[in-house]
């Protein structure tokens, strides 16, 4: 006969082992942090170096380096990329390598020359800064305008005959200078960017150049919107660097402008479209204001085929 002390010492049951605890759930990945962009910059008539971060278009650009400078942004009229010269070639456009080097032109003297139109055509390429100033970008040589010495390249148009002209878009001051009567005089106010002693005397026509706007450094660039916010971006592809120039080329050709930000703009658009009335309807929505004419279009979707086809 089994004791009580056996009977529960069977009749109980063996301790379970604890069950683990429940593994914690993995947590979610963490998003990919954005790189902190920042540029180094200087005036380019001499100053210390200074650095910029956090803006996200083309007047915060010019906010942030009056800011870093002690100047207001409207003194800025351009900036150019690793030169402090008025070279053109490596003007501020629609991108920044992520290792570019920016140096801000700033207002220097005015002056006023006053010109006779004997020509349809004065020979005047502009640009515009995206914040409100145009400048000049080329001068066709042999023109009226190449036969004024005052007038230089990277000089802002302030005032044609004292209508002041600060806040105008490039193409509206180009219809402006298309539309004066001939056979008489004008006057233009221009303003010359500050210049260092070593740039002093330099007067540049500004050379067509296949690499325009190309940015030698990095495989990324920030590109810049006047009217968006920057993006990080790989570099354009040998088609759209070639669509895009040809295009620029187009945008002087027709309406005496460069700008080769609205270039890309035009190419990036055509990747959307199969047919030029397509892109002709994409470009009303998205360019309206410029009211490009049919025959215009027509040669852009072209030229634009023809890139596409050189690049294989």
């Amino acid at each position: 006969m089994e004791s009580a002390g056996a009977q529960e010492t069977r009749g109980a049951e063996a301790p379970r082992p604890a069950a683990p605890p429940p593994s914690p759930a993995e947590p979610p990945a963490a998003p990919r942090a954005r790189p902190r962009l920042v540029f180094r910059t200087q005036l380019a008539h001499g100053s210390p170096t200074g650095k910029i971060e956090g803006f996200t278009n083309v007047r915060e650009l010019y906010a942030k380096i009056a800011e870093a400078f002690g100047i207001a942004p409207t003194e800025i009229l351009f900036c150019t990329l690793n030169s402090h010269k008025v070279d053109m070639q490596k003007l501020l456009g629609g991108q920044i390598g992520l290792e570019d080097f920016i140096f801000a032109h700033v207002r220097g003297e005015t002056k006023e020359v006053e010109v006779t139109k004997t020509e349809d055509a004065l020979g005047l390429t502009i640009t515009d800064n995206g914040a409100g100033y145009a400048f000049i970008k080329r001068i066709k040589e042999g023109s009226i305008i190449n036969r004024v010495q005052a007038v230089c390249v990277g000089d802002s148009i302030e005032a044609i005959n004292d209508h002041s002209i600060v806040g105008c878009r490039h193409y509206e001051v180009a219809k402006m200078l298309r539309e004066l009567p001939k056979s008489q005089p004008f006057t233009l106010r221009l303003v010359q960017p500050k210049r260092a002693f070593d740039m002093i005397g330099q007067r540049s026509r500004g050379s067509k150049c296949p690499t325009e706007a190309k940015m030698a450094s990095g495989r990324e660039t920030l590109r810049l919107r006047s009217g968006g916010a920057a993006t990080v971006e790989e570099m354009p592809s040998e088609f759209e660097e070639e669509a895009s120039r040809r295009v620029d080329d187009l945008l002087e050709s027709y309406m005496g402008i460069r700008d080769p930000e609205l270039a890309a703009t035009m190419v990036d658009t055509s990747k959307k479209t199969r047919s030029v009335q397509e892109f002709a309807h994409h470009l009303d929505s998205v360019l309206g204001e410029f009211a490009f004419p049919d025959e215009f279009v027509v040669e852009v979707w072209a030229a634009i085929g023809e890139a596409r086809e050189a690049c294989g």
